[in-house]
């Protein structure tokens, strides 16, 4: 009997397979990718699939799957893609907290500029291997490495974890408000009754849904407020750790 094989299986990554030569001239990876942030931006992840995506381009799915071979292949390289646009300040900074602010807040525009983006990193576990995320990380770690972390890679994953994990309630609940066809003030406004009588019934909730009362006429700079005060108290936490 033959021995089975030991050799471990390839990484399942669309980066660490060689890429395939293209059949039809007008059809190539880069147009694929973007006309599915497209679908994505619009319609979300589940709506996605390689047959709506190739009746989009006018093309067989047989065509598709010579430049991308599965749809998580396709989400990988939608990842990169958006990763290109967020910023990260020269790694010469000598202000760590500054520059991890501008990271952030660049991660969390682009986020919200693409709603499916932090759930599928957060699924992933910012498992990719795409240029752009890498570069991005790389930055990341730069900044904290001059900063005096002994181990970037810790204050950048918690970095990543508080910016992912606010922007995909934002994205959430930005999505539902889309879907509404209304304002965000006037979605809030209707939604409003409910949480008053929610708040009614527990005494230490209503002073809280009192003050978002009052700043409904400005919701973004709401969120804003929120998501500055969360990522003050990380740095606050990362400053304790780099002082010790």
């Amino acid at each position: 009997m033959a021995a089975r094989s030991t050799k471990p299986s390839p990484i399942p990554s669309v980066w660490a397979r060689p890429r395939r030569e293209p059949d039809q001239p007008t059809l190539s990876r880069t147009t694929i990718v973007r006309e599915a942030i497209v679908m994505l931006d619009a319609e979300g992840v589940e709506a996605l699939s390689m047959r709506k995506l190739a009746t989009r381009l006018n093309a067989g799915a047989a065509s598709l799957y010579r430049h991308v071979a599965t749809k998580d292949e396709l989400m990988e390289l939608a990842v990169d893609e958006v990763a290109a646009e967020i910023h990260v300040p020269p790694v010469d900074s000598t202000d760590w907290r500054a520059g991890a602010t501008e990271a952030a807040g660049a991660f969390r525009t682009t986020a919200l500029r693409h709603p499916w983006l932090s759930s599928v990193l957060g699924q992933a576990g910012l498992a990719y291997l795409g240029p752009n995320l890498m570069a991005f990380s790389e930055r990341l770690a730069t900044l904290f490495a001059d900063a005096g972390f002994a181990k970037p890679s810790s204050p950048i994953d918690t970095l990543l974890s508080y910016v992912i994990g606010m922007s995909t309630t934002e994205a959430a609940w930005l999505t539902a408000v889309a879907r509404s066809g209304e304002t965000e003030a006037d979605f809030i406004a209707r939604l409003m009754p409910a949480a008053q009588q929610a708040a009614a019934l527990h005494e230490h909730l209503a002073d809280g849904y009192a003050e978002v009362m009052t700043a409904t006429t400005d919701p973004v700079a709401v969120r804003d407020e929120k998501f500055a005060y969360g990522l003050e108290v990380v740095l606050d936490g990362l400053a304790l750790r780099l002082d010790r």
